[in-house]
């Protein structure tokens, strides 16, 4: 095990992967929830989502550990869920037969460009003051994700975001709040796992304010539902080529960079990169996340991604895939334990995803602020992220950014070949969606 997975190599232990895997997991789990009750609304029945939810999470994470030992988990991603149903199926009238048939297809051309390091050029083309710059801004994206989750931030305060009235009824926002104090304690005082910890805790103190519930005759076991395998509908491609193109490229570069960007932001945390300052096995990496979309879409989900999610469990000391692995048995255990995960609510969650926010954001002081050309692109991917509630739309105005600050500042040959053309792709997308 140590020599697989490059324990004292790395810096961690046995004990502190299992604490980061386990981390990892809790803080993912509510996909386990959230993705069946969206990709249901297109006409997949909820047990099988949530068999093929958990199970195609299980693959994909373990190739992760094998291939590319990292710390990084994977699953259906969120806003990949949602344009699946509310844009393809409901949106467009398109079967969901046809929507896994894009996921499918976009999966197996990931694989190709994975294997010829197509991926893999476009990770290392990134500046190394983006990459920096990514690590913050999804910190503050995932802070947000924990506020609103845990009802601590809402749009309904008479501005457009704002914190809400502790003094109401709002239970779960005060059990975040002392959940987050109680994290913040623990890590200021060195105790190992703090984080998990947290969770725990606030799970529990969660249930005389109503928050945590258990129901009665509560039972922790139940019987998997059968996933929908092999969902097809190529024919349909024909009768809807036009339409298909278009969700087969969304999903393409979405999940693209999205995953870049998790794996970016996690590098840059967990001190995950070489020599040369790039991710360590990235191609390894981005293989393993083909392979769990193929995967997912084979048991009846909608695209797997990497989960910036992970970084709870690097904050918490993994550093290893020995952690993936946990995550991934876990995920396992929860086909048949899934009423006892539910009972941990997002309140509880929502501390370690703000607290990461905190971690994070330690990669700001490596930026080039004075010099106006790293500075403001790295600003603009910091930005966006939180405020568009979007990793890929970051790296999307960041490169186009970079490359606008380095040709005004006369610095055009700093810009490498292929940051140039994701710029003009990136570019060409915007006017592309300007005049839909």
């Amino acid at each position: 095990m140590e020599k697989f997975f490059q324990l004292k190599e790395r810096g961690t232990t046995v004990s502190k992967e299992v604490v980061g895997g386990i981390t990892t997991f809790l803080a993912m789990a509510y996909i386990l929830a959230v993705n069946p009750g969206i990709l249901s609304e297109s006409g997949l029945p909820w047990g099988g989502v949530f068999t093929a939810t958990a199970v195609s999470a299980a693959i994909a994470t373990l190739v992760m550990a094998l291939l590319a030992n990292l710390p990084v988990a994977l699953a259906p991603g969120l806003g990949l869920n949602a344009f699946f149903t509310y844009s393809v199926v409901l949106g467009m009238g398109c079967s969901y037969k046809l929507a896994l048939t894009a996921v499918l297809l976009e999966g197996i051309l990931f694989i190709i460009l994975s294997l010829c390091g197509v991926r893999e050029a476009i990770v290392k083309s990134i500046p190394d003051g983006i990459k920096k710059a990514v690590a913050v801004g999804i910190g503050l994206f995932i802070t947000i994700i924990g506020l609103v989750n845990a009802g601590i931030c809402s749009k309904d305060t008479g501005t457009f975001i704002g914190f809400v009235n502790f003094a109401g009824d709002n239970h779960a926002a005060i059990v975040a709040i002392i959940g987050l104090i109680i994290t913040i304690a623990l890590y200021t005082l060195n105790v190992k796992g703090s984080i998990l910890l947290g969770i725990i805790i606030t799970t529990i103190i969660g249930i005389p304010f109503g928050v945590t519930t258990i129901p009665e005759g509560f039972k922790p076991f139940s019987t998997p539902a059968a996933p929908v395998l092999f969902a097809f509908d190529f024919a349909g491609i024909a009768e809807n080529i036009g339409r298909f193109f278009v969700i087969f490229f969304t999903f393409l570069f979405t999940d693209m960079f999205d995953t870049i960007g998790t794996l970016l932001g996690v590098a840059e945390q967990g001190n995950l990169k070489d020599e040369s300052g790039n991710i360590k096995n990235s191609k390894e990496a981005l293989l393993s996340d083909a392979v769990g979309t193929v995967a997912g879409a084979c048991l009846g989900t909608s695209t797997v991604t990497s989960f910036v999610e992970s970084s709870s469990g690097v904050a918490a000391g993994a550093r290893t895939g020995l952690a993936s692995v946990v995550t991934a048995i876990l995920f396992l255990v929860a086909l048949f334990l899934s009423p006892l995960f539910f009972l941990i609510p997002a309140a509880a969650t929502a501390p370690a995803l703000i607290f990461v926010g905190y971690l994070m954001m330690k990669s700001v002081v490596g930026i080039k602020f004075d010099d106006p050309t790293e500075g403001i692109p790295a600003f603009v991917t910091i930005m966006t992220m939180p405020f568009a509630y979007s990793i890929s739309k970051g790296i999307m105005f960041g490169i186009i950014a970079y490359v606008i600050a380095k040709v005004a500042g006369k610095k055009a040959k700093e810009i490498p070949v292929v940051t140039w053309i994701l710029a003009v792709v990136f570019f060409a997308d915007l006017i592309f969606e300007a005049l839909k």
